[in-house]
């Protein structure tokens, strides 16, 4: 991640994209005109495949990249907020000051 990052710089960025799908692109075959393909993911803790056609293959692919690029765009915003927030809190304790240790006699145990 860049130092430069910001966190309305990757939200713009998440912003950018417009389609996405969750899974993996697996080869399930090979034909006479190439391989086969299905997309396999996880929803509500079930494995599911669908099959992708040979004219859907590509966008498929550009889809499941993007949602790649989101999820660690996600992380990246999260590292960036909790850094931030840990920097607010550390200056302000940084702001506060110690108080001296009292020398008044009230403090002081007596020897009787």
């Amino acid at each position: 991640m860049n130092p430069n990052t910001t966190p309305q710089s990757v939200l713009k960025q998440i912003a950018e994209i417009q389609r996405m799908e969750p899974g993996k692109l697996c080869v399930i075959g090979r034909g006479p005109n190439g391989p086969y393909y299905n997309l396999q993911c996880r929803e509500e803790g079930e494995t599911l495949s669908r099959y992708v056609s040979a004219d859907q293959l590509a966008m498929v692919t550009e889809h499941t990249a993007n949602y790649r690029r989101f999820q660690t765009l996600v992380g990246d915003y999260a590292a960036l907020v909790v850094a931030q927030t840990r920097a607010e809190r550390e200056a302000g304790l940084k702001k506060k000051t110690r108080h001296p240790k009292s020398s008044s006699p009230g403090t002081r145990k007596s020897k009787s």
